[in-house]
């Protein structure tokens, strides 16, 4: 599903997406983004809490996403098994998970069966039961994916990695928990998280589909009506990373080195942010044209995949990258990596790499409205995120219009001297 305009650019693509969005606001001010589309008869519809896992206590990680994994398990009358059969009758589908900065909740259902899949979206988001045996089989679930990847070098680097870029923060605390405390968590605690963070001044809702303003807010209000006003969330620090020019080896016996890098940012507030997109797209940004991909894989044959990208949190930033490769040619891979950075820092991407940066991140925005759900997530995370529905059309334009001074201004700032956190997961030769 697109997002219809009757005005078209000549690729056939909306010439303004951000004019198919209706602000919409219920009878009790409960507000949301909609996208009205009668092409297929679906209703999608995505709501972000703010706050996320930021919001788990100091020593109980893990806390947001497995209040996410309850929100389904039983609510209202109806007990784990009687809510899922309740949602396959009418094959509705009801999803709910944690970031770092909000809790999402998604919803899909059909046209006609929308009454229905409200119903039960309003008893998860008000009513869900958080039962002691649900807790336990949630709990005991988590821990087993997380036994699982105590082995996994890809998890273990990204988990070392944040740990080290963010000491005594929220965001170095590993999202979905760790088995040293998992055990200590209490359904107590769950709720809460719950209490302070459901509350309707926290909430940023978009919905796409067949469904009219009316009728949409008649919904908003039966679905989120009940939370209370104001929600009590403690407040997070900003944080800039730490342990550039350090490198972090962790012991595992495997034929490979996973590496993670990384170094500040640029926020997603600053004037830079677009340009620092750019260059980071002619760094890294995962596709065949990128210099990591040219100068690790297909130069010298170092690693199959290497990338890099922007991570811009609510109060962190920073450029994050990561690749695998044999243990002897671990320190080679992180040579031409950093040499590239430095490069790009020094003289800037050349005219080309800027026009194919800028010409691949416009043309595939469009991937990005080519279904309900995923506009849906789309329209939420700005919201969630603090931007307008205008950001819907400036966007391609603020990447169009990005010159080479402000691809090297930006590459300067974000690359600076060159220097790396580094977390490697193997048994790296020489490091």
């Amino acid at each position: 599903m697109t997002i219809p305009s009757k005005t078209k650019t000549r690729q056939g693509l909306p010439a303004s997406p951000a004019s198919r969005v209706g602000n919409v606001v219920s009878p009790g001010g409960i507000e949301a983004w909609l996208v009205e589309d009668y092409a297929v008869p679906i209703v999608a519809l995505e709501f972000a809490l703010l706050g996320g896992a930021a919001q788990d206590p100091k020593g109980k990680p893990g806390l947001a996403n497995l209040l996410a994994g309850l929100l389904d398990e039983g609510a209202g009358p109806y007990d784990s098994d009687a809510f899922h059969r309740a949602l396959e009758e009418q094959a509705i589908e009801l999803s709910f998970s944690a970031d770092r900065d909000f809790l999402s909740g998604r919803m899909q259902t059909l046209a006609r069966n929308k009454e229905r899949a409200f119903e039960l979206l309003r008893l998860a988001v008000s009513e869900a039961r958080l039962e002691a045996d649900a807790f336990e089989r949630v709990k005991s679930q988590v821990a087993a994916g997380l036994k699982r990847e105590l082995n996994d070098p890809d998890t273990v680097a990204s988990r070392t990695f944040r740990r080290l870029a963010y000491p005594d923060h929220p965001y170095g605390a590993p999202l979905r928990g760790d088995l040293d405390t998992l055990e200590s968590l209490r359904r107590a605690d769950v709720a809460d998280l719950r209490s302070a963070g459901f509350a309707r001044d926290n909430l940023k809702i978009a919905v796409v589909g067949a469904i009219d303003a009316g009728t949409l807010g008649k919904a908003l209000d039966d679905v989120f009506g009940a939370l209370p006003g104001k929600a009590a969330l403690a407040p997070v620090a900003d944080i800039v990373l730490s342990g550039a020019g350090t490198r972090h080896v962790v012991d595992l016996d495997v034929p490979q080195s996973t590496i993670r890098f990384g170094r500040q940012g640029i926020a997603r507030t600053d004037k830079d942010f677009i340009a620092a997109m750019v260059v980071n797209h002619v760094l890294g940004g995962g596709v065949f044209s990128a210099r990591l991909f040219k100068e690790v894989r297909e130069k010298r044959g170092l690693a199959y995949s290497v990338y890099s990208r922007l991570v811009d949190q609510d109060h962190a930033a920073m450029l994050w990258g990561g690749t695998s490769t044999k243990n002897e040619r671990a320190v080679e891979s992180m040579q031409v990596i950093e040499a590239e950075i430095r490069s790009l820092a020094e003289a800037g991407p050349s005219e080309e790499e800027l026009e194919k940066a800028k010409q691949y991140l416009i043309g595939s925005y469009a991937l990005r409205f080519d279904t309900s759900t995923k506009i849906a997530s789309l329209l939420a995370r700005l919201q969630a995120e603090g931007y307008g529905v205008d950001f819907l059309d400036e966007r391609n334009r603020l990447i169009a219009a990005v010159t080479m001074e402000d691809a090297k201004r930006a590459a300067r700032r974000l690359f600076g001297d060159g220097s790396l956190l580094v977390a490697v997961v193997g048994k790296p030769v020489g490091m």
